[in-house]
């Protein structure tokens, strides 16, 4: 928790966030002491009301922040063979506590997928032609995607709940496993298909400010526009590590070595934009907040 010196809180705000031992959450919790808000980690299970009750009033907060869920170890793969606890996680909890903000007319900042859809022949790859908030989910190909899809729709039916669409989140901590240039830096090979990914460093302070705005509803949560796996990679190997090399291999192939289908696609971000003006392009966002910063190789003059 953070405080002036002399005792009182920085901010009129108090959030209570779920999620502290995982990447979103760890980040939140460090953007609100740089910010100088109250926060605190809730203790709560979220498929249990009572202890998500306990929380709350032991807290107080004026806006409750959810990146808690299940998203698979080491990857989505995990969900498929493990489906009571992915709807657990994912569904029945995420309810729970909405249900349980709305009941104590709180806010909850929602921080779900984009991986609900795929390209389709109303939006083609490489089309500019964007999924929509409204738009209904086309991709059940992993049982991750079909937790998400359904607790989705369910929440749109709670006026107090702000859903965040994030995909393939990437941050400027290229440590991190669970950031997807780290991800697909290790892998073998990879496919190459344009996709809509969230940049962390950007995002995650937009959506504390969101909380601010008291914004609810669905959002696309990606950097505006699209870029592909090679597009990373070649920005990778110029600014972190001259000598990467990596192979690429087709959907067909990638499929021999997953147990799941993944999803990819572009998400329209008009809502969000118009919303944050200043929001960057998926391109100028990785420049600005990822690579510019870990730059290891020699500016070419």
């Amino acid at each position: 928790m953070v405080s002036q010196s002399n005792g009182t809180p920085a901010t009129p705000f108090k959030f209570l966030i779920y999620g502290r031992t995982g990447w979103i959450g760890g980040l939140l919790g460090k953007l609100c002491e740089a910010q100088g808000i109250e926060y605190t980690y809730g203790s709560g299970r979220l498929e249990s009301r009572d202890t998500l009750i306990a929380d709350i009033t032991a807290v107080n907060p004026t806006h409750v922040f959810n990146a808690a869920g299940v998203t698979g170890r080491p990857n989505v793969d995990w969900c498929e063979s493990h489906k009571v606890e992915t709807i657990r996680a994912n569904v029945v909890g995420t309810l729970t506590l909405a249900d349980v903000c709305r009941e104590k007319g709180l806010i909850l900042i929602n921080y779900a997928t984009g991986c609900i859809f795929e390209y389709d022949s109303e939006h083609q790859l490489g089309s500019g032609v964007g999924f929509k908030e409204e738009d209904t989910p086309n991709f059940v190909g992993s049982y991750y995607s079909k937790t998400k899809a359904m607790v989705e729709e369910l929440l749109k039916n709670y006026e107090n709940v702000c859903t965040l669409r994030v995909r393939m989140p990437i941050s400027s901590d290229l440590t991190n496993p669970r950031n997807f240039i780290t991800k697909i830096s290790r892998y073998e090979k990879v496919v190459d298909i344009p996709n809509s990914m969230t940049i962390l460093d950007e995002l995650l302070p937009i959506s504390i400010e969101m909380a601010k705005r008291n914004l609810t509803g669905i959002y696309n949560f990606t950097n505006p526009g699209c870029v592909s796996h090679n597009e990373v990679l070649e920005l990778y190997k110029e600014y972190i590590d001259s000598s990467y090399t990596w192979k690429n291999f087709t959907l067909e192939e990638q499929a021999k070595v997953i147990i799941a289908p993944r999803s990819n696609n572009e998400l329209d971000t008009t809502k969000l934009k118009k919303e944050f003006p200043e929001l960057l392009s998926i391109k100028d966002s990785l420049v600005k907040f990822v690579f510019e910063p870990n730059r290891k190789t020699p500016v070419v003059a």
